[in-house]
């Protein structure tokens, strides 16, 4: 029988699989918000861009970009993967700098803005859910990094 360390000339290794569940408890739920909001997003600036781009290109096509922000956090917070965790971190603190850069000049000079986007007002039209997701899903992230999970699991 193998164990999951294996000895290569005397020097512990690893599996290359990764056998944990992506996630768990308050991460699927996180996981579940990012997804509708990601869905949310899309229809919002799909409709808008196809719609009516001319009146405020600008807005309509942050919309967009927050979507596919939402969309790649989404997929890539349900992953355990370094690689995907690299992405999570990206794609949420971009979620950060965009939705406090465009609730501040939505607010300072609206007149950029003739129309919301998902990031306006600091995501007031949708509940301001865009301003606390990323600070939620950072706050995850760090919670859940495999070095602080072994570490608890140490003490315990």
């Amino acid at each position: 029988m193998t164990t999951p360390e294996q000895a290569v000339g005397g020097v512990p290794t690893t599996p290359t699989t990764d056998t944990r569940r992506p996630a768990y408890g308050l991460g699927r739920v996180l996981i579940l918000v990012y997804g509708i909001l990601a869905v949310a997003a899309t229809g919002r600036s799909t409709v808008q861009l196809l719609q009516k781009a001319s009146e405020a290109p600008l807005a309509y096509s942050l919309s967009a970009v927050a979507a596919a922000v939402y969309l790649l956090a989404t997929v890539a917070l349900a992953h355990n993967g370094r690689r995907m965790r690299r992405v999570a971190w990206a794609t949420v603190a971009f979620e950060l700098v965009g939705v406090l850069v465009v609730g501040a000049l939505s607010v300072l000079r609206p007149e950029l803005f003739p129309d919301d986007t998902v990031w306006s007002r600091f995501g007031a039209g949708y509940g301001y859910v865009p301003a606390v997701l990323p600070v939620l899903g950072i706050a995850w992230l760090w919670q859940s990094g495999p070095a602080r999970v072994a570490a608890r699991a140490d003490r315990a």
